[in-house]
């Protein structure tokens, strides 16, 4: 029996193949779709690809990218490279730069065809999220005009920077009518830990769905043997085949193979033996050209590959054609491509090892002479390393590390870093092919680690440096401890005021200059974060000279945006606020400077109760943002600024709308802390507390960090984890957690130091009983201690009268807080609450008349600023009173039926429609374990023991 040349049908895959194409349908009909395919190697995911993009629709336009095995030399971005010259081979350059629109300089980074003939790609174009939005934006103006399936291939090898970008590639426009296809082999996955975290992270998207392929049964196995046999007058021993095998399809092809040219009563006995079975077959001069061509990866170019070889062209295509012939090889347009990656890495151990050296000098030499793209620098790092020509591995490490990071790969450039490093001892004059200094070399790779996302390691690496550089130059050094203070805050380390103190005794006697006022200015910042507003205005004055004297608007703009947001805190609220304008004014020319103030007068603002203007500044800002692509960072800072605002004023519904969205950016915990605050308030507003507190939990570690360094996080983060834990009866760990604010040696900042006041009487007042009557009184002067002190806040007499209620629980206090809340300064749901806390307070009273009367205007004041959290107690009260709960059903309260909040009944008319929780989390955008709180809860809720129990509970009612 011997097997044909031809392929095959596809067998065993019928299953999967519907499912891609029903997600193919689900694009075209306008919805974004995500399949990710793992299996095995050699389990036939590469065919099923090739089998589904053959079947597609013409009017579908298929792209796709090719994830090469170079460890950490593969070329950043390399797949998705492939992906946009696809797009540009289907529609041509034209039509690709009239859809990317203004983002085409960012994308002519990666394609640098794609910028005018008289035009360079730019070195940097706003950072990395201009980058991610620029291809984001082509392919969604792309799918607008024609559905597009992006395939991206064996992503186990993808570099970090491709990752990262699909990652962000995964949260498309739901809309958008885009199909991304990605395949990784499983048993990588479990040893490459970037891609073992980044796949539970793809999996939040709701458009995600996994296939895996497993091995074939015997009986797909017997039928894919009839199909791949010609001659079936020879036999062979199936149940042997099989075993050997495994049911992986590639197995099965190549044991059969194997029978052309051996014994057929054997089977090989290892792998090796199976993926070199072809090679073995074939003559010398085959065998060198595929050696040459494994040297190269799984694919090389023709012209590459013509280039490199010491071969004429006609042997050398004999040769080629040889090897397609014996199925080894595929031919794709204008490449080679080895059958399956495990035969090329097969190949390549054959290599000898002055072949090894000779062959990869050539690809690197001739890559390297080459007007190659950017994304060439890795691969041509990595042929260099594997000739083990150290000096220009040397070379082109330093080469591919500043290439990488012109095209914000960080991970790699950071890579390609410390090579060059750990190469400098090996190369003579090192310094001198570097153009630097190692420890220039240390500090220029940390900072690119802190890029990366690798704080902890590039400070290990900046003390390094330090530690060499006793003799450096003073704005080196002082550069470098700058920076370690910068590494020290990302990842919520204290020290960060101490080294920016050292860096300016550094440079104590040096002539003025930016590098002082940028000392000065991010010491004032650090100095303001931790509530030193004292220490901060003096250093902002030294920040703001030292800046003019030298002509930087800029650096000015930062120090007046510091010094006035520190006077601010102390209650000078018209000199901080001409400073912060001041600031604006000096900011115009300046992105970086002009969206740090309007971060900070935004905040300003809202602090203030200017809840309108404080939306009007920071939308402004995020315009700034958007234009410069930086959404996912600066740009979330924007919209924390534009939600908290937006839920002081009652617009429960526009802040959700923006919360959600910002949330599925899964920005870095520096810039997203106050967002998962505010998400935290919104959940316990709407009466969601259950999963306020599991997010609580889950989050709380991140927080913890950054608020060490950031007393206004530290205050947010105090009263909303208090709020979070009062409403679930936990008031003792509120107390522990809000206390602080009382305690010697507070540093007052009284703009959040009073909504943290106003919980900590809350929980006080809920767990005095438990505590010494001796410390009761001592705690109880200390409020009125500390409400004396900030007494000239703006927003103070609104929440003293909270405060001050909460620690009398009269109907007295309660109304004079009522009265108080009602004031446009403070956050609109407090009105409500005080309205209740009335009701209950005269329902004490028996007077249930009055209470009643109450209860009416909680109801409305509730209604008008979705305080689903309020109508839940306000609906207890009412209980209690002998009265059926009196409000009408709306959209964020609770369910009257069983107090069921409005996500809790999206979850149960769910579970009606027979969904599990993965698929209810997949619906709703939740994780699976959130989705099985909230069942759960309904069960409980419910009275119910089962799932099917609940829904019948629940129809009963409406019955």
């Amino acid at each position: 029996m011997t097997t044909s040349a031809a392929r095959a049908d596809i067998v065993g895959r019928e299953i999967e193949l519907e499912a891609l194409g029903r997600a193919l349908d689900d694009v075209i009909a306008g919805a974004f779709r995500i399949v990710v395919l793992s299996g095995e190697a050699g389990i036939g995911k590469s065919r099923l690809v090739d089998e589904f993009s053959d079947a597609a629709p013409s009017a579908v336009r298929v792209v796709r990218g090719q994830c090469v095995d170079l460890d950490r030399d593969a070329p950043p971005y390399g797949p998705i490279v492939s992906v946009l010259r696809g797009l540009v081979a289907e529609l041509g350059v034209d039509e690709i730069r009239q859809a990317s629109g203004p983002a085409v300089a960012s994308l002519s980074l990666l394609l640098p065809e794609l910028a005018p003939s008289d035009e360079q790609p730019p070195a940097t174009a706003g950072g990395v999220a201009r980058l991610f939005d620029s291809v984001a934006t082509l392919l969604g103006t792309v799918s607008s005009r024609h559905p597009v399936v992006v395939i991206v291939e064996d992503v186990q090898w993808a570099d970090p920077a491709t990752l990262e970008l699909l990652r962000f590639l995964s949260r498309l426009d739901r809309h958008s009518r885009v199909l991304m296809l990605l395949t990784f082999r499983t048993e990588d996955a479990s040893a490459r830990s970037a891609l073992r975290a980044w796949l539970p992270e793809l999996d939040r998207s709701r458009a995600v769905e996994r296939i895996e392929l497993t091995r074939l049964t015997r009986r797909q196995a017997r039928v894919l043997v009839r199909q791949l046999s010609v001659d079936r007058r020879t036999s062979i021993d199936f149940a042997l085949l099989y075993e050997r095998s495994d049911g992986i399809p590639f197995f099965i092809e190549e044991l059969l193979s194997w029978q052309q040219t051996h014994d057929a009563d054997r089977l090989p006995d290892t792998l090796r033996d199976i993926l070199l079975a072809r090679y073995d077959a074939v003559g010398d001069e085959t065998q060198q050209v595929l050696r040459l061509l494994a040297s190269g990866g799984v694919g090389v170019e023709h012209e590459l590959l013509l280039a490199v070889s010491s071969i004429d062209e006609e042997p050398l295509e004999a040769a080629l054609r040889d090897a397609v012939r014996a199925h080894i090889l595929v031919v794709e347009v204008t490449s080679y491509r080895f059958r399956h990656a495990l035969v090329r890495d097969a190949v390549h151990e054959q290599l000898l090892p002055g072949e090894r050296m000779r062959y990869h000098s050539r690809y690197a030499e001739e890559l390297g002479s080459r007007a190659a793209s950017h994304t060439d620098a890795s691969e041509i790092a990595y042929h260099w390393m594997a000739a083990h020509d150290l000096p220009q591995a040397f070379a082109s490490a330093l080469a591919a590390m500043d290439a990488a990071r012109g095209s914000y790969a960080f991970a790699i450039a950071a890579s390609m870093g410390e090579r060059a490093i750990d190469l400098w001892q090996h190369v003579p004059d090192a310094e001198t092919v570097a153009g630097r200094t190692l420890p220039q070399l240390m500090a220029q790779t940390a900072y690119i680690l802190r890029n990366a996302g690798r704080s902890d390691r590039a400070i290990s690496l900046i003390d390094e440096a330090i530690a060499s550089s006793s003799t450096a130059d003073p704005s080196f050094f002082a550069r470098m401890l700058r920076d370690k203070a910068s590494f020290l805050a990302n990842i919520g380390r204290e020290g960060s005021i101490e080294h920016l103190r050292r860096a300016l005794e550094v440079l104590e006697g040096q002539p003025r200059s930016v590098l002082r006022a940028n000392v000065l200015g991010e010491l004032a910042a650090r100095l303001m974060l931790a509530a030193r507003f004292a220490d901060a205005i003096p250093v902002a004055d030294s920040a703001y000279a030292e800046a003019e004297s030298v002509g930087s608007k800029a650096r000015m703009s930062v120090a007046a945006n510091i010094r006035g947001m520190s006077a601010l805190s102390v209650g000078d609220i018209d000199s901080g606020l001409a400073d912060l304008e001041h600031a604006g004014e000096l900011a115009e020319d300046d992105d970086s400077a002009m969206m740090r103030f309007c971060v900070n007068y935004s905040d300003a603002l809202a602090m203030l109760g200017r809840f309108d203007r404080a939306i009007e500044v920071a939308r402004t800002g995020a315009a700034r943002a958007t234009a410069r692509g930086v959404e996912r960072t600066s740009g979330i800072m924007f919209a924390s600024n534009t939600i908290g605002p937006l839920i002081s004023l009652g617009r429960v519904a526009e802040a959700d709308e923006l919360l959600d969205r910002s949330l599925e950016l899964d920005a870095p915990i520096g810039f997203s802390s106050d967002i998962r605050l505010l998400k935290l308030r919104s959940l316990v507003l709407h009466g969601d507390v259950l999963l306020a507190e599991t997010l609580l939990e889950e989050w709380a570690p991140g927080l913890e960090q950054q608020s060490r360094i950031d007393a206004r996080l530290e205050r947010t983060w105090a009263a909303i984890a208090g709020e979070v834990l009062v409403e679930r009866g936990r008031s003792m760990e509120a107390w522990q957690r809000c206390r602080a604010v009382l305690d010697d040696g507070h540093l007052d900042f009284a703009a959040l130091d009073l909504p943290v006041l106003a919980v900590a009487a809350q929980a006080f007042t809920s767990v005095e009983g438990r505590l010494p009557a001796d410390d009761v009184v001592v705690i109880r002067r200390r409020f009125e201690d500390v409400l004396s002190r900030m007494s000239e806040w703006p927003t103070a007499p609104q929440y003293a009268s909270v405060v001050l209620a909460e620690l009398e629980d009269s109907t007295a206090a309660w109304r004079r807080a009522a009265n108080s809340v009602s004031s446009s300064l403070v956050p609109s749901h407090l009105e409500p609450y005080a309205l209740a806390r009335l009701a209950e307070a005269l329902a004490r009273q028996t007077d249930q008349q009055s209470a009643l009367q109450v209860v009416v205007d909680a109801r409305r004041r509730a209604d008008e600023t979705s305080s689903g959290i309020v109508l839940l107690r306000l609906d207890a009260l009412e209980r209690r009173l002998g009265r059926p709960a009196s409000r009408v059903e709306v959209k964020g309260e609770a369910d009257a039926a069983a107090g069921l909040t409005a996500r809790e009944r999206q979850v149960l008319d769910l579970i009606a429609e027979g969904l599990s929780n993965r698929q209810i989390s997949e619906r709703l955008f939740i994780s699976a374990k959130t989705a099985s709180v909230h069942v759960s809860n309904i069960l409980r809720k419910l009275g119910a023991a089962s799932r099917t129990e609940a829904v019948f509970l629940d129809r009963s009612h409406d019955g």
